[in-house]
């Protein structure tokens, strides 16, 4: 075949790849990326029994971890539940008695009453107790429409891997697997479904080695019960190479329980994924863009998001639409799609539910809260908005299989969570529980700005503050933020943040900057890869607001994120210290050259770029931070947090970045939790240590 001259003419050649083991090959720390090496192990306890005791030792902080453990402890909090059958309820509870958490039910008409009468299903700590086990619950998944037998997903301390065992919740017993023929996976960052009761769609490393490189699995198969892992019948394989969390099975039932169809998702990398349908046992690819995503199965339509155009379709980025399902596996190629909802510029699609007959879909409006029901005739929908609490998040919870009724939750910064049940078809509410105030927020008022970033976009940002401020910069400020990932920083209700913070008069704020889903896929796109300083110009446009509206001032202004935030805390440190006096930096990536072979990081890179690609790798090493140490710079003194069990991003980023502060002179604190993955909080008394300590930071640095 031979290219038209002026196709060839504009086409680049491939950039030659770095090879990956030459990528950073010279860090001194490199040792520290043994996640539980000896000498990195001990290097962390030497680091907590020099931070702890300065951060325990403040006078205050006895008080701050007391308050935080009530709250996190607090048995008149909400619990959440989950409609699994008829009307019983199941909810998944801990606090101080059930410290590792007990999983629970109760019926509706109890659930109603101030006191629920709980049945226990299944008590962890006592199971962790019997076997000995660091165990953490990490869900259940249970087979429609009895919901009698369920997978439980156990993680040890706190990992994303987990183990998978069959449960019984009538007998209230595992199901054995040699005698009973129970459905079991051993540890592994697995995803699977059910396809009936005796046969299970699962991915996994079937083979030691058997993942891709970020570690997630590509191979699906079918699992029948009884039946060696090592019999099971392959259906599908994707890439050692693909990226981002591994191929998942998703299967499609109706509200009776049937399956109508089952799909594969294989992902290329961070957002891009082919869609599969299973037929029989092979699978065949659909026309899906990349970049889409299966939200639910209402009335017999396929209800799917899509993050880029469909031409073919008419669909533009943003939109939430629908196929007749049945139309779908005839043809794929002639399904037409019916549009359900096109988001204005300012609004984005959250979150989507359904219930029997009805579609719920929540969606912000300049980043405040809405939910609406809608109803399909003939292909067309149209649609109903609920009439919940204004200037707030709305979360959509359980939907019933069995009629319109789902719960959905509201929240603010100032106003505690309230639950309702709502039904969709008669567009009544009823508010079930409601939240008792943790702290008192009536000194303090909510606000809503917009600051100017480099490039003229505007960024809007939420600050919560005591009502008779002076605007003269002396406000101690916390300022959060996450920009990435697409996900969305909406208004939430913190009882440890009020308590610690602004009830002691510290004000809030949390800015929507660019590479989050607060105004849909564009938001986050707008500061992907090459783009990515966009989101840090954002943050540092709204710190520099809040200075010149004289809210706060560099003196008691600090900033606090995590994961993807915390590698924006890092951005902040090295190129804009001198906007803040106190940097909480938690679970964060920092080491952004070596990131793709460090942890799960290789399945991130359609959020950053590749290191390995010349190109992209001197994009990245402008704003990584932990190339961006300097010596002699302002830096405040920093907080850096980490979980010793955290196998999503891995504990040697901030491992390093304490080791490479200390080298160049600077003072860090640093603390590393050996349990609790991701979340950093394996329990809640651990949730309440780690939060203590970083409100006793932000006192001694922003309000002293």
């Amino acid at each position: 075949m031979t290219l038209d001259p002026a196709i060839a003419a504009d086409a680049k050649p491939a950039e030659a790849r770095t090879p990956l083991n030459e990528l950073g090959k010279d860090d001194p720390y490199i040792w520290m990326e043994e996640i539980e090496g000896t000498r990195a192990l001990e290097w962390a306890k030497a680091q907590n029994a020099k931070t702890l005791p300065i951060l325990q030792g403040d006078t205050r902080y006895a008080a701050l971890h007391d308050a935080a453990l009530t709250i996190v402890n607090a048995k008149d909090r909400i619990p959440g539940v989950t409609f699994l059958d008829d009307d019983n309820l199941r909810n998944f509870w801990q606090d101080a008695d059930h410290v590792r958490g007990v999983w629970r039910r109760t019926t509706l008409e109890s659930y109603r009453t101030a006191q629920p009468a709980w049945e226990t299903i299944l008590d962890v700590d006592a199971l962790a107790k019997a076997e000995g086990k660091n165990w953490v619950f990490k869900g259940s998944d249970c087979l429609a429409p009895e919901a009698r037998y369920c997978l439980l997903s156990l993680s040890n301390g706190g990992k994303d891997a987990v183990v998978v065992r069959e449960y019984d919740t009538r007998t209230k017993s595992f199901v054995d697997p040699v005698q009973g023929g129970g459905f079991a996976l051993p540890e592994g960052k697995h995803r699977f479904d059910w396809i009936d009761k005796d046969t299970l769609i699962v991915a996994t490393d079937w083979t030691p080695g058997e993942v891709t490189t970020s570690g997630y699995p590509y191979v699906v198969k079918l699992v029948k019960r009884g039946q060696p892992l090592a019999a099971a019948k392959e259906i599908y394989r994707g890439a050692k190479d693909d990226g981002g969390y591994g191929v998942s099975p998703v299967v499609l039932r109706d509200h009776d329980g049937v399956v109508q169809a089952v799909f594969v998702l294989r992902p290329l990398d961070t957002f891009n994924a082919e869609t599969h349908l299973v037929v029989g046992d092979k699978t065949v690819k659909l026309p899906f863009p990349l970049k889409s995503s299966i939200q639910a199965l209402v009335q017999g339509q396929l209800v799917f998001s899509v993050e880029q155009d469909w031409a073919a379709k008419g669909l533009k980025t943003g939109d939430l639409a629908a196929f007749d399902l049945a139309a779908l596996k005839a043809d794929a190629e002639k399904a037409k799609a019916s549009l359900i909802l096109r988001p204005t510029a300012r609004e984005a699609v959250q979150s989507v539910n359904a219930t029997r007959d009805r579609l719920i879909v929540a969606v912000t409006e300049n980043v405040k809260g809405a939910a609406y029901a809608y109803e399909v005739k003939n292909g067309a929908w149209t649609r109903k908005k609920l009439d919940l609490p204004a200037n707030a998040t709305v979360t959509l919870g359980s939907a019933s299989d069995k009629d319109d009724r789902f719960f959905v939750s509201v929240t603010g910064y100032l106003t505690p969570t309230t639950y309702w049940l709502a039904d969709a078809a008669a567009g009544k509410l009823d508010q079930v529980k409601a939240a008792p105030a943790k702290f008192d927020a009536s000194t303090h008022v909510v606000e809503q700005f917009e600051a100017t970033s480099t490039d003229g976009t505007k960024i809007p940002y939420f600050v919560v503050r005591p009502k008779g401020v002076k605007y003269d910069g002396s406000n101690p400020t916390l300022l959060y933020a996450y920009g990435g990932f697409q996900v969305s920083m909406t208004p939430s209700y913190s009882g440890v943040m009020g308590k610690l913070w602004l009830e002691r008069g510290g004000t809030y704020v949390v800015a929507n900057i660019r590479g989050g889903g607060e105004f849909g896929p564009s938001w986050h796109e707008a500061a992907l890869k090459e783009n990515r300083q966009k989101a840090y110009d954002d943050f540092f446009a709204v710190s520099q607001d809040l200075i010149t509206r004289k809210i706060t001032s560099p003196r008691r202004l600090g900033i606090m994120g995590g994961s993807n935030g915390g590698l924006l805390m890092g951005v902040a440190l090295t190129q804009r210290p001198e906007l803040y006096n106190a940097i909480v930096v938690q679970v964060p990536l920092f080491d952004m050259i070596r990131y793709s072979q460090i942890g799960a990081g290789s399945s991130w890179m359609g959020e950053y770029g590749d290191p390995q690609i010349p190109s992209e790798r001197a994009v990245i090493a402008k704003y990584d931070p932990y190339s961006n140490l300097k010596a002699g710079k302002k830096y405040p003194e920093v907080f850096i947090e980490t979980s010793t069990k955290d196998d999503r991003v891995h504990p040697a980023h901030a491992r390093k970045a304490a080791a490479r502060l200390e080298e160049l002179g600077y003072p860090v604190l640093y603390y590393e939790n050996v349990d609790g993955g991701h979340a950093a909080s394996a329990n809640l008394a651990e949730t309440a240590r780690r939060q203590a300590l970083e409100f006793i930071y932000l006192t001694r640095r922003l309000m002293d």
